[in-house]
């Protein structure tokens, strides 16, 4: 629910009644994961994608039943999965299975202050948590906890709120979205009760170093992968609103320094453009000893291999060389700018989800990977 949570927050503030169907469990290839989902208002108006197009007319013919049909008003779980003998049916024509957890938000609802308190903090980028139970008790399904990074709760499972609310803080501090089991009595055990947790984390940071031609086009591209970018660089006359319009923060400052006193994270990305020793260097000294999920560098080959000498000069081990990746992006056989950040934006999809950068016709490596992110995070 909250990866749309934008245009869901805009109808709860316009008083609208919705159902919202998400995506609970997954199996086999599946084409959105856990916490996708899809919105229809009391008008028809949907929103959203919980398969890319598989089962999406089932299901908005689910979340209006919800909101008007017979027996409406109560959630409902409902599994799609692939029909071999209907290639047409209601089915997952990819082979996979989901599972789909339909629930009306009506104006009088007991769950809409939750979701619309969930919302709002979402829209804020304020690190949030919803936990809803998904597999239960009749009278617990769909019932909502909204957790924040302090620990507090708001919302309801009864006897068991200091529990999920537990179970979900441990999620949002990961910045994942997955399911956890709770017994009736509150304790981690299967066969008891199931939670979706959803986080939503404050978009991950891109910083790009060298406000160069190919910097505007790795900005757009930043952008459209849903990245908070921003640009730096020590020359005034580069580093401009008027040349990277898109940029969401334009600093002129040396890079080394910059990076060494701005808020990284484990998602953080670093591209440095500049291939210019005197900026490269010390930039990367800071960066490749820093947490964050990926430090990439463009230049030559041969400006690569001075860069890695300079680099062992000042002190890096071979270990923290390993991280860096140089020449940056995927063999794309890229000319442009544009097509030469399409090369970047790939390497780190790759590395964030575990790909391998390899064309999928005959690899036979899966399409969709589990962990990916968490694994890239780590490995950083």
């Amino acid at each position: 629910m909250l990866d749309i949570a934008p245009e869901l927050h805009r109808w709860a503030e316009e008083g609208r009644e919705f159902a919202v169907a998400t995506v609970v469990a997954v199996g086999g290839s599946a084409p959105r994961g856990p916490g996708a989902a899809l919105a229809v208002d009391g008008a028809g108006t949907a929103i959203g994608s919980v398969s890319g197009g598989c089962v999406e007319a089932a299901v908005y013919d689910l979340c209006v039943r919800a909101l008007h049909g017979p027996g409406g008003g109560e959630t409902v779980v409902e599994r799609f999965g692939y029909s071999d003998e209907d290639a047409f049916a209601v089915g997952l024509t990819c082979g996979g299975v989901i599972d789909i957890m339909v629930t009306p938000v009506r104006a009088d609802g007991r769950a809409r202050t939750v979701v619309r308190s969930a919302l709002s903090a979402a829209v804020r980028g304020e690190p949030t948590a919803l936990a809803r139970v998904v597999r239960g008790p009749a009278e617990l399904l769909g019932r909502a906890l909204l957790v924040r990074s302090d620990g507090s709760y708001e919302g309801g499972l009864g006897e068991l709120d200091r529990a999920a609310a537990a179970e979900a803080r441990a999620l949002l501090d990961a910045g994942r979205t997955g399911t956890v089991e709770l017994s009736a009595d509150g304790s981690h055990c299967p066969g008891g009760l199931t939670l979706l947790v959803e986080s939503s984390l404050p978009p991950p940071r891109m910083i790009v170093f060298g406000a160069i031609d190919f910097a505007a086009a790795l900005v757009r591209a930043g952008k459209f992968l849903g990245y908070h970018v921003t640009v730096c660089d020590a020359r005034p006359v580069f580093a401009t609103r008027a040349r990277f319009p898109e940029a969401d923060d334009i600093v002129v400052d040396w890079p080394h320094r910059y990076l060494r006193g701005t808020a990284t994270d484990p998602r953080t990305v670093l591209c440095v453009l500049t291939h210019d020793a005197k900026f490269d260097v010390p930039l990367l000294k800071e960066a490749l000893r820093m947490p964050v999920a990926f430090v990439g560098a463009m230049g030559s080959r041969r400006t690569h291999a001075d860069r890695e000498r300079r680099l062992r000069e000042v002190g890096l081990t071979a270990r923290e060389l390993a991280r860096l990746r140089s020449p940056i992006g995927l063999d794309l056989g890229a000319r442009t700018p544009e097509e030469t950040a399409l090369s970047i934006a790939a390497e780190i999809v790759a590395a964030r989800r575990g790909g391998t950068g390899v064309p999928l016709t005959g690899s036979g490596t899966p399409i969709h990977r589990d962990g990916g992110e968490e694994s890239a995070v780590a490995a950083a």
